[in-house]
């Protein structure tokens, strides 16, 4: 009895049905035969006889054909009989090669990527809160992961020696040249050459009794005792008067020093632009200073630094790593929006790795499905193919069973009309 619980209930009747209506089609068949013999002998009861034996038999060997794929006919363990459950891995393999060779292939899965629209359901996902904001906190927290990385010796050493190449690589000039052009353009350069100046007559001032202790021995080394005694100190005031009163001169509203800076700058930069012998040389110079040891060790210092607090930050939620990174997501997508060959690019570049990566899928696909298959329990799995296709199997026998029937009256026809009699 079948359960009401159970899902393939529907499937089972089904079967049933289908399989009571070929059997009965046989027995008819068996009757027909017993039949005709009760008969009298005429043409059409020998007609009828030779078309119920071949119907007979034509349904015979199809239930046999049908049964042995699913078990023995009558239990019997025949030869080549009860395909399934005896060849059970051999069909999960070779079910497993014809999906991954004739089903997942490279057009077909290139089909279904342009159907999904995969620039538009990564701009839809981004777009969303609800679903950037968990993308974001994930890629957050695995940002520690990546930074220990970089803590590897091996990488240490790595970027020891890549950085200096990138910071002083042949567009180090052209980078250093426009950084300039924007100070110069706002002005900046000058609040940069004033700091440096304040900071100039801070040491001055911090420094006046021993740099007029220097300059008097400077005078006393040039010109004798006498000379230094009568005039060393009166030339160690007038020098750092001069200085500073040189210094005070220079205020932010212009001044011959600061004009020849501004002049000096813009020089440097022109020279930075058109002149690959100076961007060579200050790339030399950014190589030589990026890979000094004491650099390096305050690099590194700093790193550590700024590791902690990004590991710190990436672990809150409401942390400013968390919005910058939901910000950039956030960005990405407005892109794909707009730009039509953005969208493009990440399509073609999503193609580029599934076509990349299919052959090695393949492999592991056609594995999976015959481990599946062959982890099926037998019964199992003969009850599943068996309600699948057995409907359809059923239809096999009552076909053969009326193919039978008519081949059988046919044939019967063409030998008696051809030789006169027939022997069955």
């Amino acid at each position: 009895m079948i359960s009401p619980a159970d899902p393939d209930a529907e499937a089972r009747r089904t079967l049933h049905r289908h399989r009571a209506f070929a059997t009965g089609l046989l027995v008819l068949m068996a009757a027909l035969t017993l039949a005709s013999y009760a008969l009298p002998e005429s043409t059409a009861t020998d007609l009828l006889q030779a078309a119920a034996k071949a119907g007979f038999v034509g349904g015979i060997a199809d239930w046999f054909a049908v049964t042995a794929l699913f078990r023995h006919p009558l239990g019997i363990p025949i030869p080549h009989t009860a395909i399934i459950p005896r060849q059970k891995e051999r069909l999960g393999a070779a079910l497993g090669r014809f999906v991954a060779t004739h089903v997942f292939t490279e057009d077909e899965v290139a089909g279904v990527l342009a159907r999904l629209d995969l620039p538009g359901i990564l701009r839809r996902f981004l777009a969303d809160p609800v679903s950037a904001r968990p993308a974001a906190v994930a890629l957050a927290a695995m940002l520690p992961r990546i930074l220990a990385t970089v803590e590897d010796g091996r990488a240490r050493r790595l970027v020891a020696r890549i950085v200096p190449r990138i910071l002083g690589g042949p567009g180090a000039g052209q980078v250093v040249a426009r950084a300039l052009h924007s100070l110069v353009e706002g002005g900046r350069h000058q609040e940069v050459f004033g700091f440096i100046l304040g900071q100039l007559c801070d040491l001055l001032a911090a420094k006046e009794d021993a740099l007029r202790i220097a300059i008097e021995e400077r005078v006393r080394e040039q010109g004798g005792r006498l000379v230094g005694w009568a005039l060393g100190a009166s030339i160690a005031r007038r020098v750092l008067a001069t200085v500073n009163a040189e210094l005070d001169k220079m205020s932010p509203d212009g001044s011959d020093l600061r004009a020849a800076f501004d002049e000096w700058v813009r020089r440097e930069i022109a020279r930075l632009e058109e002149d690959p012998a100076r961007t060579a040389e200050l790339g030399a110079a950014i190589r030589r200073v990026a890979a000094h040891e004491t650099v390096q060790a305050w690099l590194w210092d700093v790193w550590a630094r700024l590791r902690l607090a990004l590991e710190a930050d990436a672990a809150r939620p409401t942390g400013r790593t968390v919005a910058t990174i939901e910000g950039a997501l956030a960005n990405v997508g407005a892109m794909l929006e707009a730009d039509p060959t953005a969208s493009a690019q990440v399509h073609g570049a999503v193609e580029a790795v599934v076509s990349s990566l299919l052959p090695s899928a393949q492999v592991r696909l056609a594995e999976f499905i015959g481990q599946v298959v062959a982890n099926w329990d037998t019964a199992k799995i003969v009850t599943r193919l068996e309600l699948s296709v057995g409907k359809d199997l059923q239809y096999v026998r009552v076909n053969g069973t009326l193919v039978g029937f008519l081949v059988g009256g046919l044939l019967y026809w063409v030998l008696r009309a051809t030789f006169g009699h027939v022997s069955f």
